[in-house]
């Protein structure tokens, strides 16, 4: 789930007035349910989702996929509706300034950002996820699950999918990628602008890249702190701000959505892209969104991953509904669909070896990309995302400090 958003700065003024008095539909009481009756209680009802519809590979899993098989297993229709981050807090809240009982929004494709602007507000039914019984399938150990964001996950969002943010060069006009900040540097210098970065969720994630590679790897982990932020961040504007005359366009415009990045891409006027989930270029070079000498590669010393997540919301009035359909999607069927080659790529939140053995073989049998590192070696070099202060305050000092410099 990309583009994530300015939560912060659109609904903060909001989260003002709302606090903790609007008022609350007493959620369903599902706990004492068997997920027999659960799934009886479920059969007939519309569930309502709202999701970023930005992929042509996602919206066709969705569509193709999804949507027909909860209506054949469970007869639950599920009804997409296209929102996300800063759209999804504004509707929940509207809603609760209205006193309205009953949400027009049942599920929410999430994570981060979002998701704690979501618990600021009270907006997210839980925890629920310890319920579904594909849970059984989940290491919740494994830190880039139970920490969204850095933030503590506690069955309130069922996880979805993992991605892991790549940069991708062109091999017909890059022999040796760069790989940290002083080969960056370098490299734009001498071929000024065929390199740039977007103003949006994966620019910003590049620049918290870039602010663990000089932090090291644990330095910015736990609770924001904003000294520790101003000290490196300052040193980030004055690295950006000594290079960006090289950039694309002097450095005085930055594309402001991925879509235009990739066209510069495609048609040569860039050297470089950037993406979250690797697995996605192969799809993206047959579609010709990528050149065909297009690869992913890492940045010392690794990259952020995270994990998307699955969220009920508190005033959903179909919420046994929205607990089938996120058992399915945790599925091992939903789950290798999804992962297969021309699906959405992203990888398996599922743990495999926890799966029965003929899944197992069907996970291990899923191809690695053509053009991007193993699985294994992306595994071994990921990074896990800061917590949500971080991202907010690079989307209005990155404008600030260097855009507007």
């Amino acid at each position: 789930m990309k583009k994530q958003l300015r939560i912060y700065l659109a609904v903060s003024s909001l989260i003002v007035l709302a606090g903790c008095s609007a008022s609350q539909k007493k959620p369903q009481n599902l706990k004492k349910l068997s997920w027999k009756q659960i799934k009886k209680r479920a059969r007939g009802q519309t569930v309502n989702w709202m999701m970023w519809e930005g992929s042509p590979e996602v919206n066709a899993y969705i569509n193709n996929y999804v949507v027909p098989q909860v209506k054949k297993r469970y007869d639950i229709d599920l009804k997409i509706s296209s929102g996300q981050g800063n759209q999804i807090v504004s509707t929940l809240m509207t809603e609760q300034q209205a006193d309205k009982k009953t949400s027009d929004i049942d599920l929410v494709w999430i994570n981060g950002p979002t998701f704690y602007q979501l618990r600021q507000i009270h907006a997210l039914y839980g925890p629920f996820v310890r319920k579904l019984p594909n849970a059984k399938y989940v290491n919740f150990n494994n830190p880039f699950i139970k920490y969204d964001f850095q933030q503590k996950v506690n069955g309130m969002e069922a996880p979805w999918g993992i991605t892991q943010w790549v940069m991708i060069y062109n091999s017909e006009k890059v022999k040796h990628p760069p790989r940290n900040m002083q080969q960056l540097a370098n490299y734009v210098k001498n071929h000024p602008g065929t390199f740039t970065i977007p103003n949006e969720f994966t620019g910003m994630t590049f620049l918290k890249n870039l602010m663990i590679e000089m932090t090291g790897k644990k330095k910015l982990h736990g609770k924001f702190n904003k000294q520790i932020y101003k000290k490196y961040s300052s040193r980030l504007w004055k690295y950006l701000n000594g290079i960006k005359q090289y950039f694309w366009k002097q450095g005085q415009t930055f594309p402001s959505t991925m879509a235009a990045m990739n066209q510069m891409f495609a048609s040569g006027e860039l050297n470089f892209s950037m993406t979250f989930g690797a697995n996605s270029i192969d799809r993206k070079i047959a579609d010709g969104t990528y050149p065909k000498a297009s690869r992913a590669y890492l940045l010392q010393p690794g990259t952020i991953q995270n994990t998307n997540y699955i969220g009920i919301v508190k005033n959903s009035a179909h919420k046994a509904a929205d607990m089938v359909v996120a058992n399915f999607l945790l599925s091992p069927a939903a789950q290798y669909q999804k992962m297969r080659p021309g699906k959405m790529g992203s990888r398996t939140v599922l743990a495999v070896k926890k799966l029965p053995q003929k899944w197992q073989k069907k996970f291990y049998r899923i191809p690695e990309s053509n053009h991007a590192p193993p699985r294994r070696i992306l595994e071994n070099n990921a990074l896990q995302e800061l917590r949500p202060q971080y991202m907010t305050h690079l989307y209005e000092d990155f404008r600030t400090n260097v855009i507007q410099q």
